[in-house]
């Protein structure tokens, strides 16, 4: 006898097979049919998920390789694009428009300033007068100068070219003073002040001639007394614009020894006469020459190989010559030393 059991079919006692194939048939068809309607049930939340995620993955993929792509693109071309971005047309961040405004606006800055500084000079220069300074307050006494143009004079008599370049210096100095130059200029009468106000502003100047200072003009002695051991030092007053001493201005010289130095000077007694004065500046006294005072050392062979501290001053007049402060003013130091 058969037994139908799920799938299987196995053996009933006391059954007919008849009865018994029909039942089978029966249960067979039935759990079919419940399961093609278990196939058409709707899929899970868990299944749709999975499901969505799988399809997902590969664009996820494509976007994340594209913007690794980007990037590296960007990496790469940001330091060019810096200086010229192609895509934008912009040059160091800017485009031409942009830059087009900056440089008008600095343009025309610029020639603003240049404007105000133009103008600021004008407006000075309008208040300057090209013969006399605006400010002289400053130097309302000269100082004292000496040629040759050294405080440490060292003569060694027996070589020339040592003490050449003392007697250069003073040769140079003394061309405007030659008596062809001066003999262009004014006989002053002297003791008195040459006043030249008012008329022209080309002023006269009076004679000073090389010829003046004698034994130190370099014209009999053309070493100026280098060679013999008794030097020759010039003296001369600074410029100053409308100055006119008080008193009759003359030169003293004097040696820090403790023996006296003998010096000779020319003109006689070292004056410096009032003609000379005032004096109404380069422009306007263009002939101009100082009045100089020159000393000359009569040195004996006692004041060889010695260093001569020797200082000279204005005296005569109200020029400062005593101010700590001022070494030069109205007096001078120098040093001399002669070798045989």
């Amino acid at each position: 006898m058969l037994r139908c059991h799920g799938n299987a079919t196995q053996p009933l006692i006391g059954t007919s097979s008849h009865h018994h194939i029909a039942r089978c048939a029966f249960l067979y068809f039935k759990e079919g049919y419940f399961k093609r309607e278990d196939n058409k049930t709707e899929p899970s939340s868990t299944s749709l998920s999975t499901m969505a995620s799988n399809e997902e993955k590969p664009a996820a993929v494509a976007l994340t390789t594209a913007a690794v792509v980007a990037a590296d693109k960007e990496k790469k071309s940001s330091w060019k694009d810096s200086i010229y971005n192609p895509r934008t047309g912009e040059l160091l961040g800017r485009t031409a428009s942009s830059w087009g405004l900056i440089l008008l606006f600095y343009l025309v800055f610029y020639i603003f300033l240049a404007g105000m500084f133009a103008l600021t000079m004008w407006v000075m220069l309008m208040t300057l007068d090209d013969y006399v300074p605006t400010y002289q307050d400053r130097v309302p006494h000269p100082g004292l100068v000496i040629i040759p143009h050294s405080l440490d004079i060292h003569v060694n008599k027996s070589d020339p070219k040592q003490y050449g370049h003392y007697i250069q210096d003073l040769e140079t100095f003394l061309q405007r003073y030659n008596d062809t130059e001066q003999e262009k200029n004014e006989m002053c009468p002297p003791g008195e002040f040459y006043d030249q106000e008012g008329g022209s502003m080309e002023k006269k100047a009076c004679q000073f001639k090389r010829s003046f200072l004698s034994r130190c003009s370099g014209l009999s002695d053309t070493t100026f007394g280098y060679s013999e051991g008794e030097p020759c030092i010039l003296l001369k007053l600074n410029r100053i614009i409308g100055l006119k001493p008080l008193g009759n201005p003359y030169i003293n010289c004097t040696a820090k020894t403790d023996t006296p130095v003998q010096m000779q000077y020319f003109p006689r007694e070292a004056r410096i006469d009032k003609m000379y004065f005032p004096y109404y500046g380069k422009k306007a006294h263009e002939s101009y020459a100082q009045p100089l005072v020159a000393v000359k050392l009569l040195l004996t062979k006692e004041d060889y190989n010695t260093e001569l501290s020797i200082e000279c001053r204005v005296e005569g007049c109200n020029m400062r010559n005593t101010d700590s402060r001022d070494k030069f003013l109205g007096r001078v130091t120098f040093r001399v030393k002669v070798f045989e």
